[in-house]
């Protein structure tokens, strides 16, 4: 017996939880779509989008029918206690941005802390991401990356944000508007020097382009002929730094592999093998790794 006297409800009266799916859905190739995806939308109870018009054309595609309430960066905070209440009475809700993946530059945020604050069950369905479908493409080192997402409107204000990137020694990936592409890579070369440097636009799209130089061209082009379309900037680090650290690696991963010999008493094998898992790569990554660097080493 409860000592307030009133029983609690039992499991088969309880309302049983919703869950919010964060689906991402295709940023120009509609054929980009996950089969999971397809699925949860076609079995979600409702659809949060952020232009209900936009998202409609992907689902007509795909022949999907299922009701669609707007969720946008203007409504954010007071549709997203909404859509809590639904998922608290048992709703499956499938949020989706116009491209790309939810909360990534795009809105979510309030609606994912909510859930999360309130144990409603958060599951992402992964999708296309153009920082990532940038960064694999642009020839830029990738193994250590930073997403700063769009840089301020502002002038002064993407000169400071800039300024807070001077020291960063990875990969820089941004976002962009079109029309202060050419600004925003004068305020990056004089800021941060000239670097090799990406410009990626219309990603998956039919007008798909991977623009590849320094910094200091890619500045002088968009001045020229300013881009068009959906715009991702990928910074790389100076190239004598990139060299540097291509060298340094490989000396750093023959020294691991040496010292895990002495230490963890294991033959070279099985050291290449440990090694390379530290670092993330394949045993046949490692090897080739560690023969270049001692074909370099019998060259000098």
């Amino acid at each position: 017996m409860l000592d307030s006297g009133r029983m609690s409800p039992s499991p088969a009266t309880a309302a049983p939880l919703g869950c919010l799916f964060v689906v991402g859905t295709p940023i120009g190739n509609l054929e980009d779509i996950s089969l999971r995806a397809l699925r949860v939308l076609r079995e979600a109870d409702q659809i949060a989008c952020e232009d209900t018009r936009h998202t409609r054309k992907l689902l007509e595609h795909y022949d999907i029918h299922r009701p669609l309430v707007s969720y946008h960066a203007h409504n954010e905070t007071s549709r997203a206690p909404e859509l809590l209440a639904a998922l608290q009475h048992g709703a499956k809700i499938a949020l989706v941005t116009d491209a790309g993946t939810p909360m990534v530059s795009d809105p979510g945020y309030h609606l994912v802390v909510l859930c999360v604050r309130h144990a409603i069950p958060v599951v992402p369905v992964p999708g296309p991401s153009a920082l990532l479908a940038a960064l694999c493409a642009c020839g830029l080192p990738a193994d250590e990356f930073l997403f700063a997402g769009f840089l301020p409107s502002r002038t002064g204000e993407r000169r400071r944000a800039l300024e807070r990137l001077r020291l960063e020694e990875r990969t820089i990936v941004l976002y962009e508007a079109p029309h202060r592409a050419a600004d925003s890579l004068a305020d990056a070369l004089e800021i941060l020097g000239d670097r090799p440097a990406c410009l990626a636009r219309e990603i998956t799209k039919i007008h798909e382009e991977f623009q590849r130089g320094s910094l200091a061209q890619l500045a002088e082009q968009a001045r020229s002929k300013p881009p068009r379309g959906e715009i991702t900037l990928i910074l790389g680090p100076p190239e004598a730094q990139q060299a540097a650290k291509l060298q340094e690696s490989a000396q750093t991963l023959a020294q691991r592999v040496e010292e895990l010999m002495r230490q963890a008493h294991l033959d070279r094998k099985e050291a290449l093998k440990l090694a390379a898992r530290e670092r993330g790569l394949t045993r046949r990554a490692a090897y080739d790794q560690l023969l270049e660097a001692r074909e370099r080493t019998e060259e000098d």
